[in-house]
């Protein structure tokens, strides 16, 4: 399949396809004029396991105000509850999605154009720094896309990995859920002016 055919299958675009390549979500080589091409396999294995993706939590939302759109991206069920159950207390709407690795998460950002990425460091397959490169990657399409990252890593140790891209926030774990909850509901009311609502 070209680029383009992928990209209707999956119901995203073109660039995200070539994102998901470029990072690996989407096996795929090249043909002797260079156009990309992608198994039809592959395509319909993504779309299979898209098919069991977790509902998001949306709080009650008040009139017609917009929810912000979060993703974390976390491997461990145990952080994973308590970041729920800290975002469904905030006093904004807030959609959460969630993905289990880097490759997970870079599906749904393709999908979900979320507002804002929440993401571990450390984790099983693509961890977090792969997925931040990937992201940042010049041309990527997601350049302007806010990431934060949760790690119980040190600075040292960040960098011996290689460092964060440019522009990523750090919250060292136990994360200091008042100091998130500060900045998330920033960025909420960024969105809303962008949009020319009133908050």
């Amino acid at each position: 399949m070209t680029t383009r055919e992928a990209g209707e299958s999956l119901g995203v675009a073109v660039r995200t396809v070539q994102l998901w390549v470029e990072a690996g979500v989407l096996p795929a080589w090249r043909t002797a004029g260079g156009h990309r091409r992608i198994a039809r396999s592959a395509v319909e294995k993504l779309m299979a396991e898209r098919q069991q993706d977790l509902a998001p939590v949306l709080p009650e939302q008040s009139g017609n105000s917009p929810a912000f759109r979060l993703l974390l991206v976390e491997d461990d069920p145990l952080q994973m509850k308590l970041f729920r159950g800290v975002v469904s207390s905030w006093n904004f709407p807030v959609e959460l999605l969630t993905a289990s690795n880097g490759f997970e998460g870079l599906v749904r950002i393709g999908e979900m154009r979320p507002d804002l990425v929440v993401s571990d460091l450390v984790m099983p397959g693509m961890d977090g720094f792969e997925m931040l490169r990937a992201l940042k990657k010049p041309g990527s399409g997601f350049g302007n896309l806010r990431l934060l990252v949760t790690s119980a890593l040190s600075a040292d140790e960040i960098q011996q990995r290689g460092g964060l891209p440019e522009g990523v926030t750090c919250f060292q774990k136990p994360v200091n859920y008042s100091r998130l909850e500060i900045l998330v509901h920033k960025c909420f009311q960024e969105k809303l002016q962008r949009e020319g609502i009133a908050a």
